[in-house]
């Protein structure tokens, strides 16, 4: 892997390139992301926060944390979101060091668990992760799995 894991806090300059990708990835709204990382940016608490990896300038994976990752399970708090790598850059490990530099980052702010919805079965699993618990996301028919790690 030769990509830089960098916090939004790190390089704000990044913000309005970060936004776009992200809306890019999921189809939430663009002001969403400006806003949450907005947010990130006045560091007036450790939730949220962005992450990106980068590979000569391009963002080629990222994930934030967020408070809640629209699902039903409030109590579950704070969530890793929007966890993306562009396909070309899969399966070489970028992925796996967001999630170890995230879960680092947030202990050392002084949150030890996290959490994670997906519908991903025996990914997270690799990075410590253990399943939890299936939630209701928002306006979603059907449930999805609820990942926590501890770290």
């Amino acid at each position: 892997m030769n990509c830089e894991i960098t916090r939004l806090t790190d390089k704000p300059q990044l913000k309005e390139q970060a936004a776009r990708w992200f809306h890019e990835k999921w189809g939430i709204p663009l002001e969403a992301y400006h806003k949450s990382m907005e947010d990130c940016l006045l560091q007036k608490t450790p939730v949220p926060a962005w992450y990106l990896a980068m590979e000569n300038g391009r963002i080629i994976g990222g994930l934030g944390v967020i408070e809640n990752d629209f699902h039903n399970r409030k109590d579950l708090s704070p969530n890793v979101c929007a966890v993306y790598t562009e396909k070309a850059h899969r399966r070489r490990g970028v992925a796996g060091a967001l999630l170890r530099f995230v879960c680092d980052d947030m202990n050392a702010k002084g949150i030890d668990t996290l959490y994670l919805v997906t519908d991903h079965t025996s990914f997270y699993e690799r990075y410590g992760w253990k399943f939890l618990c299936m939630v209701q996301g928002d306006d979603e028919p059907d449930l999805s799995r609820m990942y926590v790690h501890h770290a």
